[in-house]
Order: structure tokens, then sequence, then C-alpha cells
């Protein structure tokens, strides 16, 4: 049932009426804030329902997002009724949003601060609320979550402050004067007003298992200033000029929110187990490093005129191929991925399970390769030179690539059934293609560049002989299958020969595929969970690629326009319906599909396949 929110949103906010719905709060209604740590998300009524600390793969001390009733949140909202306009800051992932009552209007600016040597050595969260017009009053709520019922928090008195403890995180409720609190282990409630012309400053700042530092009030307030100003000088390093700049800037800034600064690793989402369809069970851990994202964000990055970040994440890619092999997916911190685990929670809108760890950890895809050697050929593409060391754990990659092509892998999505998945050869061939490149620019050893071009033309033809089938005129999801996989569309991005076919199985794409604009991921999928954004942007490139540049445009439109209820960050899925948010947030993929489109569509590509 839906519970009675007091709040509307203004046309601004792009939709008419949003209530929670059994406590919950639509996913589009979240903007994302970041620190180069960790990912906190703040809903538009005032509450941050997700925050983990100090990490963004450590447990939560908010999870309201996963669980309405006991989970935690930090919450600032007008006691009366309300009305939102919400927006980030220009060029910055600060985030304001102006509440209006009748009564008033304040400006709430929310922020996981950062300072003039960047990251910060503690958690810091700060909320600073600006009366604007009249006077509003405020109802505050902080409350750590119990982690499924595995911590009961508690706060205790040390020296001058009062603490909260939940299990190794220690932290502190800090605010201006003028605010009444009320302690209890439960956390904090209390209340202030706020007229024209004052600010009071609300913030959290925590640790784990360390010293915590107990910062003035005003230097937290000013420290978000700070952060808005670093964010605006990192955006001014995109060089991306583009058509399309302003989206492809926003995507870029959530891109940025999902790197994890200590060690250069790109996690895939901010959150685990929100579901790919309410109610359902299909809930995974995305806070991790996946290779294929890690690729796709490289080239993003090259192509926003990065090179700093595509430099520390491909050197952090190296690293983990090194120390691990070829591995699907590494934690942020560059070790292996745990087995899932689940916590006793209801999940988002009670969609269960709740989980940490992945099983694609222990998984083998082929498409690992083509990622690999697709962000090799990109790097050195820009001018850059790969080391001697490098080049060698390339070679046998490629190697690598070349004895294993014709066994059966989990595919790109990660399927429990193995098969000889006609994307995944797609990869090999891709992986093999660059590889030849490499080595004739002498980026590569060339003492088995012979070898490895025969493979890749073995690869081409077994997907010709085995794969396309005439009663779909389609390349299918794997031989004898009569199944379509919609990340085939992605062949045409990576240049595999071929032209007519695929430029067939993308019609046959749309019409088995498609709702609307959008795609559901392969054949079936349409009955257990959203349409796949990544997806959906993947195909307008191809059609680019095939001289269709005015319809794809038309489509990057249409989309563009459904998914503007959001706040600037975007969700893995979507329902074709209503275009409500499904799946893990921000997510990764979805955003470096809509930079690459963005970029393809402007022309401004950073390298061809």
């Amino acid at each position: 049932m839906k519970s009675p929110l007091r709040w509307l949103s203004t046309e601004r906010d792009h939709a008419p009426h949003i209530d929670r719905t059994d406590g919950y709060l639509p996913l589009a209604r979240y903007g994302a804030l970041g620190d180069g740590r960790s990912i906190a998300l703040s809903g538009a009524d005032g509450s941050i329902d997700w925050w983990c600390v100090p990490n963004m793969d450590s447990l939560p001390l908010f999870d309201r997002l996963l669980d309405a009733q006991c989970g935690g949140s930090f919450v600032i909202q007008p006691v009366d009724a309300f009305e939102i306009e919400r927006h980030y800051l220009p060029d910055s992932n600060v985030l304001e949003t102006v509440f209006t009552t009748q009564a008033g209007r304040a400006k709430v600016t929310e922020s996981l601060n950062s300072g003039t040597a960047g990251r910060l050595p503690w958690a810091e969260l700060a909320r600073r609320v600006d009366g604007l017009e009249g006077t509003l009053e405020f109802h505050v709520t902080m409350k750590p979550g119990r982690r499924g019922g595995t911590v009961n928090p508690y706060h205790s008195t040390i020296g001058a402050h009062t603490v909260f403890h939940v299990h190794d995180v220690l932290g502190l409720f800090l605010h201006s004067p003028g605010v009444e609190c009320r302690w209890s282990d439960e956390g904090v409630t209390g209340t202030f007003r706020i007229s024209a012309g004052e600010r009071k400053t609300l913030a959290i700042v925590a640790g784990s298992d360390e010293p915590l530092v107990a910062p003035a009030i005003e230097e937290i307030d000013q420290r978000i200033d700070v952060s808005h100003r670093e964010w605006t000088a990192w955006a001014n390093q995109v060089t991306y000029t583009g058509h399309n700049r302003d989206t492809f800037l926003r995507s870029a800034l959530a891109l940025k929110l999902l790197v994890y600064s200590p060690t250069g690793a790109i996690a895939a989402a901010g959150t685990t187990s929100v579901p790919e369809k309410i109610g359902g069970n299909k809930n995974y851990d995305y806070r991790y490093a996946w290779v294929r994202d890690a690729g796709y964000t490289i080239k993003a990055f090259l192509t926003a005129g990065l090179e700093a970040e595509a430099k520390a994440a491909f050197t952090w890619l190296l690293k983990q191929l090194r120390r691990h092999g070829s591995r699907v997916v590494y934690s942020l911190k560059g070790e292996i991925v745990p087995q899932t685990s689940e916590w006793q929670m209801p999940g988002y809108r009670g969609s269960a399970p709740v989980i940490t760890g992945n099983v694609a950890s222990f998984q083998h895809q082929h498409g690992i390769y083509g990622d690999i050697f697709e962000t090799a050929s990109c790097f050195v593409g820009k001018g850059n030179i790969l080391d001697s060391q490098s080049a060698r754990l390339l070679s046998d990659i490629a190697d690598e690539c070349a004895d294993r092509w014709r066994m059966p892998d989990a595919g790109m999505w990660e399927l429990e059934e193995s098969q000889h998945y006609t994307m995944s050869k797609i990869s090999c061939w891709q992986a093999l293609a660059r590889a030849v490149d490499l080595a004739e620019q002498g980026q590569l050893p060339t003492t088995c560049s012979e070898r490895w071009a025969r493979e890749r033309d073995r690869i081409k033809q077994w997907i010709e002989d085995e794969c396309w089938s005439e009663s779909e005129q389609a390349f299918v999801m794997y031989p004898g299958s009569d199944k379509l996989d919609a990340s085939i569309a992605l062949a045409v991005r990576f240049g595999f020969d071929g032209r007519e076919k695929l430029e067939k199985t993308i019609a046959a794409l749309d019409r088995k595929l498609g709702a609307g604009d959008f795609h559901y991921r392969y054949t079936g999928m349409d009955k257990e969970e959203g349409c796949f954004l990544a997806c959906s942007f993947w195909i307008i490139e191809a059609l680019v690629d095939f001289g269709r540049r005015e319809e794809a445009q038309a489509r990057f439109d249409r989309i563009t326009q459904g998914l503007a209820h959001g706040h600037g960050i975007l969700a893995e899925m979507v329902d074709p319906r209503d275009c409500s948010f499904l799946g893990n947030l921000p997510q990764g993929l979805s955003h470096l599909a809509q930079l690459m489109t963005i970029a393809v569509l402007d022309d401004q590509s950073a390298c061809e396949g």
C-alpha cells in the first residue's frame, strides 16, 4: 500500500506526484553523493537511505533502501507538507534541494566532503540548510542500521562528545547551535527552525577501526564549498566538446563516483541487492570491480580526455591480472570476491534476498579477453606505450584466449548454464584481432602473432557457420538456439566482420527484444526483469555505424526524455511501461553505454574497433 508522504515534486523535479510505497522511495528519486571511497544515496524527501562506511563495499551504516521499517537513515525533512526543486550544482556532485512549504522556502546542500588535497582520511557527510523565505520547521532523524539484525547500535560519551557505535564503525553526529537533539541507542531525533538568511549545518563524521577526528561544524560547512570547487575543477578537465556535452559531463561525473580512489578500481554500482524486478529474486551485489566495466570505463575516460583516471584504472587492471590471472571480477582492494551470503532483511519493496559477494568471481567468461585487449588498444591508440612486463602479460593472455576459445563459458550475462555463447566467441575474435594489431605496432612481441591471426580467422568462420540462423535472420545467442541476445549489438562497435548479417541482427533485436525504445537483455527476460539500459544504447551506437544517424539521434533523445525523471544518475534497468528504475545504482554500465553513445553520435569516440 502507499503511505501518504507530505511532499509533492514540482515541474523541475520532472514528476507530478510521488509517494513512498510501503516505506520505499522510487529509485529515480535518489541522487548520489561520493568522496572517492564511498557513495551515499539521498532521497528527494530528505532521507539518506544508503551509505556504506568507510568504503563502497563495506557494510552499510544506513540501509533503509533495503529495509524500510528497521533500516538506518539520516533524515532532514520539513514538518509541514512540501514541494521540492532538485538538481546537482553545475559541473559537480554536490546536490541541492529546495523545500517549499506554505510557511517559506529553505535550501539543503549536501556533500560527501573532500578537502583541498583530495579525499579526507575519514568519512564526512555534510548537509547545510539555508533559509530562503519565511520560517520552516524541520525534523531530524539519524538512525544507524542494524545490518539485518546482526548488530545493535549504541551511543556513549567520550570526552566532550556523544559517539555512536555500530560494531566496528565509530561516528559523531555534529550540528550547528539551535538544533535540539535527543540521543538514544537507536540514534538521534531532533528539530530546528530556520528563517530567511539563517544557516544550520548537520554532519556525520565516521570511521572504521581507527581514531576519529572531531572537526568543528564550521570547518565541515566550509568543506561543502571546497568539495564543490574540487568537483568543478575535475569537470573542467573533461575535454569533450560535442553537441551533447551537458549529458556527457553528468554521466562522467556519475562514473567518477564509482572510482575507488585508494586503488583506482571501478565499482560496477554503488549498491547491492536492488531488484531487477519488484518482488523478484534476481538481486546481486555490484560493489566490486568487473574487468568488463573497468575496460569500458577506461575507454570512456580516454574519450573525456581524462588521461590520469584512464592510466590509473588500466594500471590497476593489469596488476590484478598479474596477481590473480584472468578473472571476471575483483574486490575494490584487488582481492578475490567472496561467495554470496544473505542478510535477514526484506529487500527493496519486499524483493529478497539481500546479499553480499558475487558468484561471478568463480566463473569463467571469454568476454574478459576482448575487454582486456580493447582497453589496451584504446590506451595505446591515444599515444601511450606499454611497458615490457605488461606486454608479456598481454601476450600470455592472448595465448590463453587462443587455447580456450573453443570451450563453453558463462557468457556476458553470467549465466548458470555454460554454453558456446555467440557473444563470447565474438569477444575472443576481438581479443586476438587487437593482439595482432598491437603486435604489428610493436607494442607486443610478434613471436605468436601469426598464430593469433590464424585463430582469429577460425573464430570468425566458426561464428559464421554455427551461430547464424536463417529462420531468425540473426546471430542467435548460441548455436542451435532460437534465442536472441542484445549484447551482440556490441559486435558492431568491435568491428566484427559481416556487416550485412549484423544489420539484420540489429533489426531482429528490435523486433524480438524491443519494448518501445528500450530492450531486454535476451529472449525470455521480459518475464523476469526490466529492460537493460545499456543494451538500448549499444543498439543506437550500431545504428550510427550503419549510417542511420538521424534515427539513432531520435531514439537517444526519446530515451533521454524517458529517463529525465531521475536526478542525473542511472540504474541498471527500467520498467518500459513507466520508465521506473530497477536494479543497482548508480550503475556504471548504464552510464558507460550512454557516454559512448553520445560520443558516437557526436563523432568523438576515443578509439575505433
